[in-house]
């Protein structure tokens, strides 16, 4: 019989495979957060993935797509809320002035939070809608 762990290692490989095979890279520790994430120079997103609905229809989908803008982030980092809870939790303390929410993406600018896009403002609107606050978020923060 499978384990829980391995269970949901497998079921979960796919939904991290989606943003890592988009050139995305994982913190995955405390100390991969730790390093990465304040030593980041320039325009960082993070995408705080998760394992509902909205992260598979709208949230993945949608941040892959905002990739295609002129205007991208410089860093593209995940982690993953639920799975890596103490990588997750580390890199929350980063996000100062925004709640808990997964998924949602963070817009740093070299190690500094600058906006949130959180898990309401995805999970009531389309693909495009979504990209695009994205997309804006990119072209605010880039200059």
């Amino acid at each position: 019989m499978m384990s829980y762990e391995a269970y949901m290692s497998q079921v979960i490989q796919p939904m991290r495979d989606e943003l890592t095979r988009n050139g995305f890279q994982e913190l995955r520790t405390v100390e991969e957060v730790e390093q990465t994430l304040p030593n980041a120079k320039g325009l960082t997103l993070v995408v705080v993935n998760s394992v509902c609905g909205c992260a598979a229809g709208l949230a993945r989908p949608a941040v892959v797509h905002s990739l295609k803008h002129s205007t991208k982030p410089e860093n593209i980092y995940t982690v993953f809320a639920g799975q890596d809870k103490e990588a997750t939790a580390k890199a929350r303390e980063y996000f100062e002035g925004y709640a808990p929410s997964s998924p949602s993406f963070a817009i740093m600018k070299d190690g500094k939070i600058m906006t949130m896009i959180e898990r309401h403002q995805i999970e009531n609107n389309d693909l495009q809608t979504i990209a695009n606050l994205l997309t804006n978020a990119y072209d605010t923060y880039s200059k």
